[in-house]
């Protein structure tokens, strides 16, 4: 019983922190409205999409500790079941994500039957081995996905609902629907960590014979929890694919986009609600600053003919692997729990220094 106690979640629900995030989520939705610049937008909405990929992977991989490095193929399935059906076969995306839901937790569940029932690295290996099989898939049958050619988008239809019709051209849709997604995911990520579901997976991850011999069903629950993180990630998929319009096999089931979410919670903070978030802005700041800097300018960071977005654009423009690679060595090193862990630490050590010191023992009186 000593592994439950030790994760017990903690009781009650905290109103200062719910309206704190209702505040940030409306402060946050505001920004359209403050600035219709396209780089700021854009910025934003690949912010909100690797939120939505590392928190749906952090529901597996963080909270129940099996390590997916093949979650390309639940985002390519997103993309490409949402894409063929609408330019394929005109059907609207609204059904084709709810479609490619369906399929990548049909995909998870067949391969979590098969590899949670073995012990060790299987669930890795099968993970990435599916990925790729997927990716040759796609660039084999040609007739079916268009091979290395890719999927061109020509437009997307509106959608129209009872009260109002939604055009999906500009990037304002885009914004809001990327940061639905987003708020929905660390929900789902609250959940996980606040509720008895989530108790048993952490209970999982921590020791899974203590926690079968509590009765805890292990296939189950590592299937449920593959199931909830494939789920989020393909809507992620079919989102991106909206998004950008265009998608091969490269694009959304490359081996970097699994390797992505991985580093998105690594870095961030692993096992946490925040861990994502900051893992996302950190990682999509890094890789847009070296691939476009011009963004800084609309921002009003840097001068248009600043000399370091010269050299940027000149030196940097493709080393954003090379960054990722040494920032994962730094945070590895000097901050294992991920940059939330050293924050919450540093915040340790300031309350620390500002409270007052213990009153002195009174001297002994003389006998």
């Amino acid at each position: 019983m000593s592994l439950l106690r030790s994760l017990r979640p903690p009781r009650g629900f905290s109103m200062p922190a719910f309206l704190t995030y209702l505040a940030v989520i409306i402060l946050v939705a505001l920004v359209p409205q403050v600035t219709r610049k396209p780089l700021i937008l854009h910025m934003w909405i690949m912010v909100f999409l690797a939120i939505s990929q590392g928190a749906a992977w952090n529901v597996i991989g963080g909270y129940t500790g099996q390590y997916s490095v093949g979650h390309a193929a639940y985002f390519g399935i997103g993309a490409y079941t949402t894409m063929m059906l609408l330019e394929l076969h005109q059907i609207a995306p609204w059904y084709g994500i709810g479609l490619a839901i369906i399929n990548a937790v049909l995909l998870a569940a067949v391969i979590g039957s098969i590899t949670f029932r073995l012990r060790g690295p299987y669930f890795v290996l099968a993970s990435i081995a599916v990925a790729e099989i997927m990716r040759l898939a796609a660039l084999h049958f040609k007739d079916f996905t268009r091979g290395a050619e890719g999927i061109l988008l020509n437009g997307i239809p509106p959608l129209e609902t009872p009260f109002f019709t939604i055009n999906f051209v500009g990037k304002q849709p885009f914004f809001y629907a990327s940061l639905a997604l987003a708020v929905i995911v660390i929900s789902v990520n609250w959940f996980v960590q606040h509720t008895k579901l989530g108790y048993y997976f952490q209970a999982i991850r921590e020791d899974q014979d203590a926690a079968h011999s509590l009765g805890i069903n292990l296939t189950l629950h590592k299937n449920l929890a593959l199931g909830i993180s494939a789920a989020f990630t393909a809507w992620a998929g079919g989102l991106f694919a909206l998004y950008v319009r265009f998608i091969d096999p490269t694009i959304v089931l490359g081996i970097d986009v699994s390797v992505q979410m991985v580093l998105i919670c690594i870095i961030g903070g692993i096992g946490t609600i925040l861990g994502p978030v900051v893992g996302s802005i950190v990682l999509v700041l890094l890789s847009e600053t070296l691939r476009n800097p011009k963004w800084l300018v609309q921002a009003g960071l840097a001068a248009s003919d600043s000399t370091t977005i010269a050299f940027i654009e000149a030196r940097l423009s493709n080393a954003h692997v090379l960054f990722y690679g040494v920032l994962v060595v730094v945070v590895i090193l000097f901050a294992p729990d991920g940059l939330l862990g050293l924050l919450r630490n540093a915040m340790a050590r300031l309350k620390r220094r500002g409270a007052p010191p213990d009153a002195a023992p009174a001297p002994k009186a003389a006998s």
